[in-house]
This record gives C-alpha cells, sequence and structure tokens, in this order.
C-alpha cells in the first residue's frame, strides 16, 4: 500500500497542496497554460460524449467501439512524428496551431450534424480534431517543466492540471448534458469548438523563457528524430515500467468508454442525457480527488500513488457488474474518475522528471501514441466481450485487468519511488550551487541524471593546479583545502562547487583542491556540464557572472593555468 502520512506532517502538505494552486494563480504565463488545457479538455470531453450518442444511435456498442478505435488511430500515427517538431520549435506556438486547427475542424462537424450531413463527413472531421487533441497533452507536458523551477512546482503544476482536467472531465459531459436536454448533438459540436478557439486565444499569450530544446540535426530524417522518444523510453527502466502501466490504464479507458453507454442505456436505464450524467460523475470524482491528490505535492512518493490510480480504472468496474444499480454505477464512475487523479499527478510528473530534456515531447508524444491505441483496442474489444460472456461478466472480467498489472508492478513501483527520493537529494544539493540556481527544472534533471558518485580520502589532491580539467565538483560532505601556487585560498563544505573555470575557459587547472577530510563529491563531466549553459540564456549569463566573481580572488603565476583564476 502507499506511504501513509505522519500526522506532523498533514498541516506542511496541506501548505503545500494550498501553494500548488497560489502559485499557478500568480504566474501570468503558467496561468493561462493552464486555463488552456482546461478549455481544450473540456472541448474533448464534450466531443466524445457526443460521438459516443451519435454511433450508438446509428448502429449500437459495436459502432461506439469502432469509431472510437477508428477515431484515435490517426492520433496514434500523428502524436510520435508530430512532437519531434515541439523538440525543436517553441512548444507554446506549437499549441496555439494545435488548438486552432481543433476549433475549425469541430465547428465543421457541428454544420455537418446541425445538416444532417452524412455519417462519415462527422466522423471524418472528429478524427481531423482527435488528431490535433493528441498532440496538446504532450507538447504541454513538456512545456509545463519550463514554467517550473523545482520539482515540487512541476509536482505541484501537474496537480493544478490535473484538477482543471477533472473539472473538465465534469463540465464537458454537463455541459453536453443540459444542451441535450434541450437541444440537439450539433448545439453541443458548437460549444466545443469555441472552447478550443479561447484555447488558442490564451496559449497565444504565453512566452516562456527561450531555451534551445534539442537541435536533432537538418541531415538526421523524420522517421529518425521520431525514434528518438522511444530509444529515450527503451533506455530508462523506469519508463518503461510507466508506459506499462499507461497502456493497461488506458486499455480500461477504452473500455469504459463503452461501458458508460451502455451501463446508462441498457443496465441502469438512464436514457440519452444519462450517459452524459454518468460522465459527470466520472469528472465529478477526478475533481474531488485532486484536490486530495494536492496533498501529494510534497511527497516524492508518487509511483506507488500512480499504480493505485491505475487499478481504480477497473475495479470499480467489478462492483458495477457485480451490484448493479444507478446508485452504484455514479459511485463507482466516480471512483474510476479519483483514479484518474492520481494518475494525471504521479504519471505525468514522474515521465517529465525521468525523460530527457532534449526528447521529452517525443517522449510524452509517444505516451498520447499508447494512449491512442490502448483507449482503442479498449473499445473494440469490450463488445466483443459484452457480446461473448454478457454485460454484467464483461464488467468483472475487464475490470480485474488493471489492478492486476499494478499489483504485479508493485515492487518495481516501490523502487522508482526509492530512485525518486535520491534524485530530490541531488537536486536540492545542485538547486544550492550558485551556478545552477537559475536554471530551469529540465536541466537540472539532466544534469542529476548524468552525476557520478567520488570519495576522496582526507589527505589527497582531488585534482593538482596545471592538469588539463575535465570534470566540475559539488561538496556532499567533508571539507576540502583549495591551494595555487602553494598558497592556501580558501575551504570548501557541503553544497559548495568548484572546477568550473577550466570547462568555462577551456584552461589547465589554476589551482590545486585537496581533501582536508574525507570527501564525497559529485561530479559532472565537462560535455555535459557545458551543454547546459549553451542551452539556456539565462544559465550561460550567470556561469559568466560566476566566472568573473571567482577570477578576482586568485591569479596564478605565469603558465600554471589562465590569466585569473578560481577555485580550481
Amino acid at each position: 500500500m502507499p506511504p501513509s502520512t505522519p500526522p506532523g506532517r498533514s498541516a506542511a502538505l496541506l501548505r503545500a497542496a494550498a501553494g500548488a494552486f497560489v502559485a499557478t494563480w500568480r504566474n501570468p504565463q503558467l496561468r493561462r497554460a493552464q486555463l488552456a488545457f482546461f478549455g481544450a479538455w473540456t472541448a474533448e470531453w464534450a466531443v466524445t460524449v457526443v460521438l459516443g450518442i451519435y454511433a450508438y444511435q446509428r448502429g449500437g456498442a459495436t459502432e461506439v467501439g469502432v469509431v472510437a478505435l477508428v477515431r484515435v488511430l490517426p492520433a496514434a500515427v500523428v502524436a510520435p512524428l508530430a512532437t519531434q517538431y515541439a523538440d525543436r520549435w517553441p512548444r507554446e506556438k506549437v499549441l496555439v496551431g494545435v488548438s486552432a486547427v481543433r476549433a475549425v475542424s469541430v465547428a465543421a462537424a457541428a454544420w455537418a450534424v446541425l445538416a444532417e450531413g452524412p455519417a462519415l463527413a462527422v466522423y471524418g472531421l472528429i478524427t481531423v480534431s482527435s488528431a490535433a487533441a493528441v498532440l496538446f497533452r504532450p507538447v504541454h507536458s513538456a512545456l509545463l517543466p519550463s514554467l517550473s523551477s523545482t520539482a515540487r512546482e512541476l509536482a505541484g503544476a501537474n496537480v493544478v492540471r490535473g484538477a482543471l482536467d477533472s473539472a473538465a472531465t465534469l463540465a464537458g459531459p454537463l455541459i453536453t448534458a443540459v444542451l441535450l436536454a434541450s437541444g440537439g448533438l450539433g448545439r453541443v459540436l458548437v460549444v466545443a469548438a469555441v472552447a478550443s478557439a479561447w484555447s488558442a486565444a490564451l496559449m497565444a499569450r504565453v512566452h516562456p523563457e527561450a531555451v534551445t530544446v534539442e537541435d536533432v540535426g537538418d541531415a538526421e530524417g523524420a522517421l529518425a528524430r521520431t525514434l528518438g522518444g522511444l530509444r529515450a523510453v527503451r533506455a530508462q527502466p523506469g519508463l518503461r515500467l510507466l508506459f506499462g502501466l499507461v497502456a493497461a490504464q488506458t486499455f480500461m479507458r477504452g473500455a469504459v468508454t463503452v461501458f458508460i453507454v451502455v451501463v446508462a442505456l441498457e443496465l441502469v436505464d438512464l436514457g440519452d442525457a444519462g450517459v452524459g450524467a454518468l460522465n459527470a460523475y466520472l469528472g465529478a470524482g477526478a475533481l474531488l480527488a485532486s484536490f486530495a491528490a494536492s496533498l501529494l505535492v510534497g511527497t516524492s512518493r508518487l509511483a506507488r500513488w500512480f499504480g493505485v490510480g491505475a487499478a481504480l480504472w477497473g475495479a470499480p468496474l467489478v462492483v458495477i457488474g457485480l451490484f448493479p444499480s444507478p446508485m452504484t454505477a455514479a459511485v463507482m464512475l466516480a471512483a474510476v474518475g479519483a483514479g484518474n487523479a492520481l494518475v494525471d499527478v504521479g504519471g505525468f510528473t514522474l515521465i517529465a522528471r525521468i525523460a530527457p530534456t532534449r526528447a521529452m515531447a517525443r517522449v510524452f508524444g509517444l505516451v498520447e501514441s499508447v494512449v491512442a491505441l490502448s483507449v482503442g483496442l479498449g473499445a473494440v474489444v469490450t463488445p466483443l466481450v459484452m457480446e461473448a460472456v454478457g454485460l454484467r461478466t464483461a464488467l468483472v472480467v475487464l475490470g480485474l485487468l488493471s489492478p492486476v498489472a499494478v499489483a504485479l508492478s508493485w515492487l518495481r513501483l516501490r523502487a522508482l519511488d526509492d530512485v525518486m527520493v535520491r534524485r530530490d537529494d541531488e537536486l536540492r544539493l545542485l538547486r544550492g550551487v550558485p551556478l545552477f540556481d537559475v536554471l530551469p527544472l529540465p536541466a537540472l534533471e539532466d544534469i542529476a541524471r548524468q552525476l557520478d558518485h567520488a570519495v576522496v580520502p582526507a589527505g589527497q589532491p582531488v585534482f593538482s593546479q596545471g592538469e588539463a580539467g575535465d570534470r566540475f565538483y559539488v561538496v556532499v560532505s567533508g571539507t576540502a583545502e583549495v591551494v595555487g601556487d602553494g598558497v592556501p585560498i580558501t575551504t570548501l563544505g557541503p553544497g559548495e562547487s568548484f572546477g568550473e573555470i577550466a570547462l568555462l575557459r577551456s584552461v589547465p587547472r589554476t589551482a590545486t583542491v585537496r581533501a582536508v577530510t574525507d570527501l564525497r563529491l559529485e561530479s559532472l563531466r565537462c560535455e555535459p556540464f557545458l551543454s547546459v549553459f549553451t542551452r539556456s540564456r539565462r544559465g550561460e549569463g550567470a556561469a559568466e557572472a560566476r566566472v568573473d566573481e571567482l577570477l578576482d580572488r586568485f591569479a596564478p603565476r605565469p603558465g600554471l593555468g589562465s590569466t585569473s583564476a578560481s577555485q580550481e
């Protein structure tokens, strides 16, 4: 089970939870990006409900499943191919384009429905909208870390986005239910088109600091660039684990899409409006759970909570199958929604922290591709299982899939939590280094992934004056002495750093650094160290300021270093 929270930490967790929402509201860039997400996902849920009803009226549960699969297949292909450009172009501009395409295609679908046009035209236009929509979340997920300065702030941003996602899950179906009670499907699509246009307008006003995210090379083909996301996932066991559970959870999401329609219309007899109402219960549960999930902002153990969320996408369906009633359906679908909140906070925060910055949008694009394929597969398989064993048995059989997958992965989820606890310690150490303090969180995560541990016994040199410099160092524990031209210059303790001048100025070591006591160090190779400061203007400026500060301390004799020196 997930770790319990000691009573003494409750007040701190509540403050962290409230702080997540306050920080988002006070940051204009983050606020606009989050509200744009809310508009986009309100539109997506409204379109999903309308499409389910539209397909069911024409061909029953089978057509609902087939249309759901056809709708997501282009999206599954588009996501990994198109997100390569979000690793090369400004991500906020990509989101503007995505939202604009969605607004136009949904508006055209609304016209086709209102004019009683051919169903294929409606399905085709909504498929175009879905292909664009599948890009929104991965690109938005890749953008959020650049608006966050710490892992806690990133978790807070994902909590807020999860709450807005949950609110959209409630608002989209609820608006649909209200409009269906007084009008038709076309009116709902008009509202969805307006929400998408609003999202585009908000993203047009988001202007984060310019950071070079990746230069993949023009000579590299589109396919090779696309596979960069797959290579990143294959290289990280934690990402592979998360992707597997995302696939299981979203298979159940596809199943739930079909189950909600059939349960409302056949099992508990709630009618067309009941489809919107049950989807609204799903959103209500997600919204309430989002506020509870905000208590997780201060924890590093998100993997197990992610697992609990994935399991909740299946277990409540078992209860509906065993004890069917309108009340059971409403309560259990609210529990499924609660699982959605935990998946959003845990999954998206962990993936953003594990995936390399240079391929982050592509990794999130691959997530959306897996989601699209799994949702489509779940939507197609569910009617077949219902036909073979009946609705109630299908609810039980399919509902057990994600809980079993989580149970089999539990030990690996705990191990991933342990890795992230250690990562948080490294990030706190790095954030305390003046040279790194101005860097955005993705850059610090990249550094932390490439740190090497070292121990230097008391009396031994870390390096000597005049040697070639190949590493930057941060003191974890112990004391070191800096000696230049045989004269002591300063001492260094925990949290202090040295070795930067040789790397930034391409000169030999300008001083000797010797362990006074046993030293525990974190070190970073020259290439990743320099790469950080070439991708961030603020980081480059901080590096130059640091160099100037240290060069004022010590000038070695000619031939023993550069024209000036530092703690190296």
